[in-house]
């Protein structure tokens, strides 16, 4: 994780907004001296990248990024402009895609229980009613056919999901992490990635938080713990030096 570090491809949208960019500066420097106590203890370093990677898009459905939901925010539409890069990229070098939702019945049964007691009250507004557009992924993102989307009953993509055989049916070595929101579902995420030995990713610009003090505070945490936050023009790069899908086993 590079703070304070703005490098973007030439092909991100005039004047995009990072997830962090309304931190005050004292905010700012707090969590440098937090990042610097820890590295100073052995937490951070580098893993990198390996050389069989997968996308994951975390939760960019209108229940996450559209203020008319309860637990939607606007902070999230740099994410999701972003990740469409990533995903164009990555499109090219024909990567496996994933997509992730929560979605449950109607009448909330399927939620007693899968989504754990802590998170009952966020679930029982019918944010995430299956079949609405409150779980349809952001139409930005141009899904394709063969992009598997899969309903997670909870926070990490793979806990009670196919993620992981999907994974390991494609060789894959490399996760990296897209999406919403630091905190949660990304933070699980990346720490079930790291429990798996993965080469775990998560991209700097393409992931944000309802908050910007959340954001920050969790991505610092990921970066020192679990996973290589990087910056989107490091994983482009990565992304377009790759040789072709038979030549990597995938």
């Amino acid at each position: 994780m590079t703070e304070l570090s703005r490098e973007v491809p030439e092909n991100f949208e005039t004047g995009l907004v990072h997830p962090a960019d309304n931190i005050i500066p004292h905010e700012v420097k707090m969590y440098e001296s937090v990042r610097q106590f820890y590295e100073s203890k052995g937490f951070g370093g580098r893993k990198g990248f390996g050389k069989r990677p997968a996308i994951l898009v975390i939760d960019l459905a209108k229940a996450w990024i559209d203020e008319s939901s309860p637990i939607g925010s606007r902070n999230l539409e740099p994410v999701v402009k972003n990740t469409a890069v990533i995903l164009e990229a990555a499109r090219r070098k024909h990567v496996p895609i994933f997509f992730t939702i929560m979605a449950f019945d109607q009448a909330g049964l399927e939620t007693i229980g899968p989504v754990g007691l802590k998170a009952y009250n966020r679930v029982k507004d019918r944010s995430y009613t299956r079949g609405t557009e409150m779980v349809e992924l952001d139409p930005r993102l141009q899904r394709k056919s063969d992009e598997i989307v899969i309903e997670k009953p909870r926070g990490s993509a793979f806990w009670e999901s196919p993620l992981l055989a999907y994974l390991l049916g494609r060789n894959v070595d490399t996760v990296i992490v897209t999406g919403c929101s630091t905190s949660g579902c990304v933070r699980s995420t990346s720490e079930s990635a790291h429990n798996l030995n993965f080469h775990a990713v998560v991209a700097e610009e393409a992931v944000g938080d309802r908050h910007p003090l959340a954001h920050e505070a969790n991505l610092t945490d990921i970066d020192l713990r679990f996973a290589d936050v990087t910056p989107m023009a490091d994983i482009l790069k990565y992304l377009e030096a790759l040789p072709p899908a038979d030549a990597r086993g995938q």
